[in-house]
């Protein structure tokens, strides 16, 4: 039922099912005199988070099979242990507050996986709602964990109705325990589907050139010299510009080779983009690149610079984006939420020696990275853009900091051909529809390989180009100011779910003293 539900392929709908078969398994071998409880438990429950895990990432084989075997086996792993640890709740405490457990559990398991060194949260419970966006309109006040917090919550009045029903065999206060959890369910569709229509979309508008040059990065991208590239995209650009364009925008790692980011200003690649710029002074151009910082020394400047194997000194290796415009300084922002594996080895004390460039690449860029701690907002004249690349439009929060910094719109930059035409950039672009939604910003999306689109404040994708070609689109995207209750706030129910869960255990290691003391 979870791989039945997923986007893009699937209904939504199975999500608030998907818990209840595993639950009703765990409640019969809780009450059972069955050996090895435990073991068994987390062996059932990793079984369907397996199937979930593959059903929905097999894709991943394409950019990487070990990172593909290695995604799937660990996520499934962590959910099996979530869920096993729900188990040890309700052993030891009433049915009510094992669920209450459940949820601050999951929730709490989810905010965990986006900010550990192995963060991949592209299977978050709320994410199971990007194709079907209207459902989830009200995500501009609690974000992605509103829909977690849904599902489950769903899942648990449906099991409790089960378990009333085969205990006691009464149809009529069945179908009466039934009301709730669908009335939750339509009472939420509903609400969002009035937020839907009565949005108040921005009339303050900028106008937008969208490049997806459609280069392949494994046979041709990184065959190119940045001026090549460079020219390419200008070419492309030209055939639409005109003086009402105020942003030109290409994909990620447009200028592939790496640059040193001194010396930029003085690359034959950044001479053609400002000749360029001075014949269209008013535009601003956003592109990805691959910049680099050295440092001639014997002590690492940083715990993430890179070691240069023929000589001495270390260097900062970046996937960055840029913001050229004619008379005014270069803007540059260099990617802060970076794939595990090859743009960023997890605990790479231990693991740097023994996996290398063995993991996941999702991303557009293939070195061992620097993020950026602070977010930085581009800017042209009056308007300010959010350059958002590639695997950072997976995270809510990360997203809304961009907003605080100012941020009208939300450029996505990214590369997705790594997946072949695959579900993997269908799924990534229905994430940014929960961006959209979340933020209440437009959303301006160029992908190298993948799909292209403009989407405004509601999620709706307005335009779009097709994965495998090559184009442009030019139209406007809406500008806003306002801040939404989730932008402001972030992932308050995760606050709230983790202090419930705290409570719980502190309950539990209270009152197990309380017995021990009484015995």
């Amino acid at each position: 039922m979870f791989a039945l539900a997923w986007p893009t392929y699937g209904t939504p709908l199975f999500l608030f099912t998907a818990f209840v078969p595993l639950l009703l398994l765990e409640f019969r071998l809780r009450h059972s005199h069955s050996a090895h409880l435990k073991k068994k438990v987390f062996a059932l429950a990793y079984l369907a988070f397996f199937i979930f895990n593959a059903s929905a990432t097999w894709w991943l084989y394409f950019a990487t099979p070990f990172g593909m075997c290695f995604a799937i086996l660990v996520n499934s792993l962590l959910m099996s242990l979530v869920f096993t640890a729900y188990h040890v709740f309700a052993k030891k405490m009433p049915s009510k507050l094992s669920k209450i457990a459940l949820v601050s559990l999951w929730i709490s398991f989810e905010k965990f996986h986006l900010n550990w060194e192995f963060s991949w949260p592209w299977l978050h419970l709320g994410n199971g709602f990007s194709n079907t966006y209207k459902w989830v309109q009200w995500y501009e006040y609690t974000g992605v964990f509103g829909g977690t917090f849904w599902v489950l919550i769903v899942n648990l009045l449906f099991f409790n109705a089960l378990i009333h029903f085969l205990t006691n065999k009464n149809q009529r206060q069945f179908l009466k325990k039934l009301i709730a959890p669908l009335a939750i369910v339509l009472v939420g569709i509903a609400f969002s589907l009035y937020r839907y229509h009565t949005v108040d979309l921005s009339t303050d508008k900028t106008s937008v050139i969208v490049l997806q040059p459609n280069i392949d990065p494994y046979t041709e991208k990184y065959q190119f010299s940045n001026s090549v590239m460079a020219n390419k995209l200008l070419e492309m650009a030209r055939v639409e510009m005109d003086s009402s364009v105020a942003f030109v925008i290409a994909p990620e790692t447009t200028l592939p080779k790496p640059r040193a980011l001194q010396n930029f200003k003085n690359s034959p690649e950044y001479g053609i983009l400002d000749t360029f710029s001075k014949v269209y002074p008013n535009v601003a151009l956003v592109a990805g690149i691959t910049f680099y910082e050295a440092y001639p020394s014997s002590i690492a400047p940083n715990k993430t610079a890179n070691f240069y194997q023929n000589s001495a000194g270390w260097y900062n290796s970046y996937n960055s984006s840029f913001c050229l415009q004619s008379g005014k300084p270069l803007q540059t922002y260099h990617k802060s939420k970076l794939v595990v594996g090859v743009e960023h080895i997890p605990y790479r004390f231990l693991l740097d020696p023994l996996l290398k460039n063995s993991m996941i690449d999702l991303g557009g860029s293939v070195a061992t990275l620097s993020p950026q701690e602070e977010r930085t907002v581009f800017s042209n004249s009056q308007t300010r853009l959010a350059p958002i690349i590639c695997y950072e439009s997976v995270y809510g929060e990360h997203v809304s900091q961009y907003i605080l910094k100012g941020a009208q719109f939300l450029a996505i930059l990214t590369n997705d051909g790594w997946w072949n035409d695959s579900q993997g950039h269908k799924q990534h672009l229905s994430l940014a529809r929960l961006r959209a939604i979340e933020t209440r910003r437009s959303v301006a999306r160029s992908a190298n390989t993948g799909i292209s689109a403009l989407i405004n404040q509601r999620g709706d994708v307005l335009e779009s180009l097709p994965y495998g070609e090559k184009g442009i689109l030019k139209g406007q995207v809406a500008l806003s100011s306002k801040k939404t209750y989730y932008t402001q706030h972030g992932d308050a129910i995760f606050r709230i779910g983790f202090f419930v869960l705290i409570l719980i255990v502190l309950g539990m290691f209270v009152g197990k003293r309380q017995k021990a003391i009484s015995e």
